[in-house]
Protein backbone atom coordinates (compact mmCIF):
# COMPACT_ATOMS: atom_id res chain seq x y z
CA UNK A 1 0.00 0.00 0.00
CA UNK A 2 1.26 3.17 -1.01
CA UNK A 3 1.80 6.57 1.71
CA UNK A 4 -0.81 8.38 -0.36
CA UNK A 5 -3.32 5.36 0.42
CA UNK A 6 -1.91 4.93 3.72
CA UNK A 7 -2.70 8.98 4.20
CA UNK A 8 -6.33 8.58 2.24
CA UNK A 9 -7.05 5.66 4.67
CA UNK A 10 -6.27 8.01 7.82
CA UNK A 11 -8.09 11.07 6.58
CA UNK A 12 -11.38 8.66 5.74
CA UNK A 13 -11.40 6.88 9.23
CA UNK A 14 -14.51 8.23 11.20
CA UNK A 15 -12.05 8.12 13.98
CA UNK A 16 -10.46 11.52 13.11
CA UNK A 17 -11.08 14.44 15.51
CA UNK A 18 -12.64 16.91 13.02
CA UNK A 19 -16.16 16.64 13.97
CA UNK A 20 -17.85 14.25 11.17
CA UNK A 21 -19.33 12.75 14.35
CA UNK A 22 -21.73 15.40 14.43
CA UNK A 23 -23.02 15.27 11.16
CA UNK A 24 -25.71 13.13 9.06
CA UNK A 25 -24.56 14.71 5.67
CA UNK A 26 -28.56 15.45 5.90
CA UNK A 27 -30.15 12.53 6.79
CA UNK A 28 -31.67 12.77 9.51
CA UNK A 29 -34.23 16.09 8.63
CA UNK A 30 -34.61 14.10 5.56
CA UNK A 31 -35.86 11.45 7.45
CA UNK A 32 -38.34 13.27 9.18
CA UNK A 33 -39.23 14.56 6.13
CA UNK A 34 -40.44 11.24 5.03
CA UNK A 35 -37.53 9.61 3.14
CA UNK A 36 -37.53 5.78 4.35
CA UNK A 37 -34.40 3.68 4.99
CA UNK A 38 -34.92 2.00 1.88
CA UNK A 39 -34.23 5.05 -0.28
CA UNK A 40 -31.02 6.08 1.11
CA UNK A 41 -29.12 4.31 -1.66
CA UNK A 42 -31.10 6.94 -3.87
CA UNK A 43 -30.13 9.68 -1.21
CA UNK A 44 -26.39 8.55 -1.64
CA UNK A 45 -26.97 9.00 -4.86
CA UNK A 46 -28.77 12.44 -5.27
CA UNK A 47 -25.72 13.40 -2.73
CA UNK A 48 -23.11 12.73 -4.83
CA UNK A 49 -23.96 14.40 -8.09
CA UNK A 50 -24.76 17.64 -6.42
CA UNK A 51 -23.75 17.92 -3.27
CA UNK A 52 -20.53 16.28 -2.70
CA UNK A 53 -19.66 16.87 -6.46
CA UNK A 54 -20.01 21.04 -4.99
CA UNK A 55 -17.44 19.94 -2.48
CA UNK A 56 -15.27 17.81 -3.77
CA UNK A 57 -14.72 20.16 -6.68
CA UNK A 58 -14.32 23.09 -4.20
CA UNK A 59 -11.45 21.04 -2.37
CA UNK A 60 -9.88 19.69 -5.83
CA UNK A 61 -9.49 23.97 -6.52
CA UNK A 62 -8.80 24.83 -3.12
CA UNK A 63 -5.89 22.38 -3.35
CA UNK A 64 -4.71 24.14 -6.72
CA UNK A 65 -5.01 27.48 -5.80
CA UNK A 66 -3.24 27.05 -2.45
CA UNK A 67 -0.29 24.91 -4.70
CA UNK A 68 -0.26 28.20 -6.63
CA UNK A 69 0.41 31.06 -3.20
CA UNK A 70 -3.77 31.95 -4.57
CA UNK A 71 -5.91 33.04 -2.96
CA UNK A 72 -8.28 30.61 -1.04
CA UNK A 73 -10.89 33.61 -0.04
CA UNK A 74 -12.09 33.45 -3.87
CA UNK A 75 -12.25 29.86 -3.40
CA UNK A 76 -14.35 29.98 -0.74
CA UNK A 77 -16.67 32.60 -2.12
CA UNK A 78 -17.29 30.21 -4.96
CA UNK A 79 -18.39 27.71 -2.96
CA UNK A 80 -20.94 29.84 -0.70
CA UNK A 81 -22.17 30.78 -4.09
CA UNK A 82 -22.86 27.10 -4.96
CA UNK A 83 -24.28 26.80 -1.56
CA UNK A 84 -27.70 28.75 -1.29
CA UNK A 85 -28.86 27.40 2.54
CA UNK A 86 -27.27 29.60 5.25
CA UNK A 87 -27.47 26.83 7.41
CA UNK A 88 -25.55 24.91 5.38
CA UNK A 89 -22.61 27.19 4.82
CA UNK A 90 -22.65 27.79 8.70
CA UNK A 91 -21.97 23.79 9.14
CA UNK A 92 -19.58 23.51 6.31
CA UNK A 93 -17.60 26.54 8.47
CA UNK A 94 -17.90 24.99 11.41
CA UNK A 95 -16.43 22.03 10.06
CA UNK A 96 -14.15 23.71 8.37
CA UNK A 97 -12.64 24.75 11.53
CA UNK A 98 -12.35 21.08 12.98
CA UNK A 99 -9.90 20.25 9.66
CA UNK A 100 -8.62 23.16 10.66
CA UNK A 101 -7.02 21.98 13.53
CA UNK A 102 -6.21 18.98 12.61
CA UNK A 103 -4.16 20.72 9.56
CA UNK A 104 -2.60 22.99 11.85
CA UNK A 105 -1.58 19.83 14.66
CA UNK A 106 -0.39 17.00 11.77
CA UNK A 107 0.90 19.49 9.04
CA UNK A 108 1.56 22.66 10.48
CA UNK A 109 2.73 25.76 9.12
CA UNK A 110 2.03 29.41 8.03
CA UNK A 111 -2.24 30.06 7.85
CA UNK A 112 -3.71 32.60 6.75
CA UNK A 113 -5.89 34.40 9.55
CA UNK A 114 -9.36 34.36 7.16
CA UNK A 115 -8.55 30.00 7.59
CA UNK A 116 -10.96 30.37 10.21
CA UNK A 117 -14.14 31.25 8.23
CA UNK A 118 -13.11 28.92 5.84
CA UNK A 119 -15.63 25.91 4.68
CA UNK A 120 -14.72 22.45 5.43
CA UNK A 121 -13.78 21.90 1.52
CA UNK A 122 -11.62 24.56 1.08
CA UNK A 123 -9.70 23.91 4.30
CA UNK A 124 -9.53 20.24 2.75
CA UNK A 125 -7.49 21.51 -0.47
CA UNK A 126 -5.17 23.91 2.06
CA UNK A 127 -4.54 20.18 3.70
CA UNK A 128 -4.51 18.27 0.69
CA UNK A 129 -1.68 20.17 -0.84
CA UNK A 130 0.41 20.67 2.97
CA UNK A 131 0.01 16.72 3.24
CA UNK A 132 0.63 16.16 -0.73
CA UNK A 133 -2.83 14.21 -1.25
CA UNK A 134 -2.99 13.94 -5.08
CA UNK A 135 -6.28 15.97 -6.64
CA UNK A 136 -8.08 11.99 -7.79
CA UNK A 137 -7.59 10.84 -3.84
CA UNK A 138 -8.92 14.49 -2.42
CA UNK A 139 -11.81 13.99 -4.22
CA UNK A 140 -12.53 9.97 -3.37
CA UNK A 141 -12.12 11.19 -0.15
CA UNK A 142 -14.71 13.68 -0.26
CA UNK A 143 -17.66 10.99 -2.00
CA UNK A 144 -16.25 8.40 0.46
CA UNK A 145 -16.72 10.53 4.01
CA UNK A 146 -20.00 11.48 2.30
CA UNK A 147 -21.35 8.22 1.94
CA UNK A 148 -20.32 6.65 5.28
CA UNK A 149 -21.54 9.53 7.02
CA UNK A 150 -24.79 9.01 5.55
CA UNK A 151 -24.99 5.85 6.13
CA UNK A 152 -23.40 5.73 9.97
CA UNK A 153 -26.30 8.39 10.72
CA UNK A 154 -28.54 6.21 9.53
CA UNK A 155 -27.42 3.43 11.98
CA UNK A 156 -27.96 5.55 15.02
CA UNK A 157 -31.33 7.22 13.37
CA UNK A 158 -33.03 3.62 12.11
CA UNK A 159 -30.84 1.24 13.34
CA UNK A 160 -30.35 -2.09 11.27
CA UNK A 161 -27.80 -3.87 9.39
CA UNK A 162 -24.51 -2.38 8.91
CA UNK A 163 -23.33 -5.18 6.47
CA UNK A 164 -26.34 -3.64 4.34
CA UNK A 165 -24.96 0.33 4.76
CA UNK A 166 -21.79 -0.84 4.11
CA UNK A 167 -22.62 -2.63 1.14
CA UNK A 168 -24.63 0.21 -0.45
CA UNK A 169 -21.28 2.39 -0.06
CA UNK A 170 -19.15 -0.17 -1.62
CA UNK A 171 -21.75 -0.10 -4.40
CA UNK A 172 -21.22 3.56 -4.68
CA UNK A 173 -18.06 2.97 -4.66
CA UNK A 174 -17.41 3.12 -8.54
CA UNK A 175 -19.68 6.28 -8.96
CA UNK A 176 -17.10 7.97 -6.32
CA UNK A 177 -14.34 7.13 -8.49
CA UNK A 178 -15.51 8.20 -11.68
CA UNK A 179 -15.97 11.28 -9.79
CA UNK A 180 -13.17 12.07 -8.52
CA UNK A 181 -11.10 11.71 -12.03
CA UNK A 182 -13.89 13.77 -13.77
CA UNK A 183 -13.24 16.42 -11.28
CA UNK A 184 -9.22 16.32 -10.72
CA UNK A 185 -8.09 18.58 -13.44
CA UNK A 186 -9.82 21.56 -12.05
CA UNK A 187 -7.84 24.57 -10.78
CA UNK A 188 -10.08 27.57 -10.98
CA UNK A 189 -13.03 28.95 -8.98
CA UNK A 190 -15.31 29.10 -11.81
CA UNK A 191 -15.01 25.66 -12.74
CA UNK A 192 -16.34 24.42 -9.60
CA UNK A 193 -19.63 22.24 -10.20
CA UNK A 194 -23.08 24.11 -9.34
CA UNK A 195 -25.34 21.46 -9.36
CA UNK A 196 -27.75 21.91 -6.85
CA UNK A 197 -30.30 20.02 -4.41
CA UNK A 198 -32.90 22.55 -3.22
CA UNK A 199 -34.81 19.76 -1.30
CA UNK A 200 -32.02 19.21 0.63
CA UNK A 201 -31.29 23.11 0.95
CA UNK A 202 -34.48 23.33 2.55
CA UNK A 203 -34.46 19.80 4.72
CA UNK A 204 -31.53 21.73 6.45
CA UNK A 205 -32.99 24.69 6.84
CA UNK A 206 -36.01 23.44 8.76
CA UNK A 207 -32.94 21.69 11.07
CA UNK A 208 -31.54 23.98 11.79
CA UNK A 209 -34.42 25.61 13.75
CA UNK A 210 -35.32 21.79 15.21
CA UNK A 211 -34.53 21.44 18.88
CA UNK A 212 -34.69 17.83 19.77
CA UNK A 213 -31.98 16.18 17.15
CA UNK A 214 -29.45 13.95 17.29
CA UNK A 215 -26.98 15.84 14.60
CA UNK A 216 -26.33 19.09 14.36
CA UNK A 217 -26.70 18.63 9.99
Amino acid sequence: MSTSSLLLALLGDARLPSGGHTQSAGLEPALRAGTTPAEVPAYLRARLRTVTRVEAGTAVVARAVAAEGGDLDAVEAAWAARTPSPALRANGRRLGRGYLRVLQTLWPGPTDDRARHWARPVVLGLLAHRADLCPVDLARLVGYDDAQTVTAALLKLEPGDPLQATAWVRDLLPDIDRMARQLAPLRTPDEIPSGGAPLIERWAQTHDTTTERLFSA
